[in-house]
């Protein structure tokens, strides 16, 4: 039983809408790994930034001791 015309449009329309979700959901994935990522980063410079601020302080208590 061989499609017509029609079958054969309906049919790339369904396969076309597939696609377009289908990567939609892969785009949805793909955003949230960039996220995690960025809230890592951002950890990671607030953990950096605290250390940078206790070595100020203890340089600054060594000038003054001397």
């Amino acid at each position: 039983m061989a499609l017509n015309l029609e079958g054969v449009i309906l049919s790339i329309i369904i396969g076309t809408l597939a696609a377009i979700v289908y990567s939609l959901r892969v785009l949805v994935l793909v955003e949230r790994r960039v996220a995690k990522i960025e809230s890592h980063i951002e950890q990671m410079a607030s953990k950096i930034v605290k250390e940078e601020l206790k070595i100020e302080k203890a340089l600054k208590r060594r000038k003054k001791k001397k």
